[in-house]
């Protein structure tokens, strides 16, 4: 009797362990997804209902769809919001990727000193450089453009660090025998090291996506004319009427601006799991 209550009691420990990890993960899988799913069904409420602040409508309505879709000229803003997202996804992925395998697998001069001045710029807050940035981007001409929109944002501190940080791990033995056979660098980094990088591109690729889709402040004061406007922008100006803000409008253009971020995260959230597991092992 006494042996079996001593392997029953490590398994009834065991079960008990169980039970509070699966509510712990429930809870905080709820604390996530709660806000977006409040979202999501509060865009199919009448304003009034909205401002209850109820759970479940009991008057389904696509009235504010159809008035995002009315009032704002939603294609203009969000061919904005892609064009932008795209360059700056597009413009961090070739540039970060070079600069990251110069930092890993090559030796010149001075690289250490240009990592920790990547280093240094990712402990800068955002908020610091703004007003520079801007200043040359006004005196550069380039403001209400998609330059001045996008140029600021090609090449990220923090991709650099991603990319550098994966690109350690690839054996260096690989990249000397491609010298070996005569092999160019950008033969190497073109043919051999970006198709090992598939992981980290895929999680920088996202990241750098959904931090220029939900950019609002930059666009705000750089784009001054509404043909310029980004989907953020325009649902915040045209959501704020006087003395009254239109939450129908605006939970309903916050779906609309989370559905592409989100299938982008699906297609590619093997690539950027893997990413992140794998950045910095070596």
């Amino acid at each position: 009797m006494s042996t079996v209550d001593t392997r029953t009691a490590p398994r009834g420990r065991d079960r008990v362990a169980r039970v509070v990890l699966y509510a712990i993960l429930l809870t905080g899988l709820l604390v996530v997804v709660g806000p977006f799913l409040w979202m999501l069904l509060s865009s199919v409420k009448p304003e009034a209902e909205i401002r209850q602040a109820t759970w479940l409508p009991r008057t389904w309505t696509l009235e504010n769809y159809r008035d995002l879709f009315d009032r704002l000229d939603f294609p203009t803003f969000f061919v904005n919001s892609a064009i932008v997202a795209l360059l700056v996804t597009a413009g961090n992925l070739a540039f970060c990727s070079l600069l990251g395998y110069a930092l890993a697998k090559l030796a010149f001069p001075g690289r250490r000193a240009i990592f920790l001045l990547v280093l240094g710029t990712l402990m800068v807050p955002g908020m610091v450089t703004f007003v520079p940035q801007f200043v040359l981007v006004s005196n550069l001409g380039l403001t209400n453009t998609y330059a001045g929109l996008v140029l600021p944002f090609l090449a990220g501190p923090f991709g650099v660090f991603l990319m550098r940080q994966y690109l350690m791990s690839i054996p260096d033995d690989l990249i000397e025998a491609a010298r070996v056979d005569g092999a160019g660098e950008w033969r190497i980094f073109l043919r051999i090291v970006l198709p090992l990088c598939r992981p980290a591109l895929a999680t920088l690729g996202i990241l750098t996506f959904l931090a220029s889709w939900n950019n609002f402040l930059w666009p705000l004061v750089v784009a001054t004319t509404e043909d310029k406007y980004t989907l953020p922008v325009a649902l915040a100006l045209y959501s704020v009427g006087q003395n009254r803000i239109d939450f129908g409008l605006l939970l309903a253009g916050a779906v609309v601006v989370v559905v592409p971020a989100l299938v982008v995260f699906l297609v590619l959230q093997r690539s950027f799991l893997r990413g992140i597991a794998t950045t910095g092992l070596k």
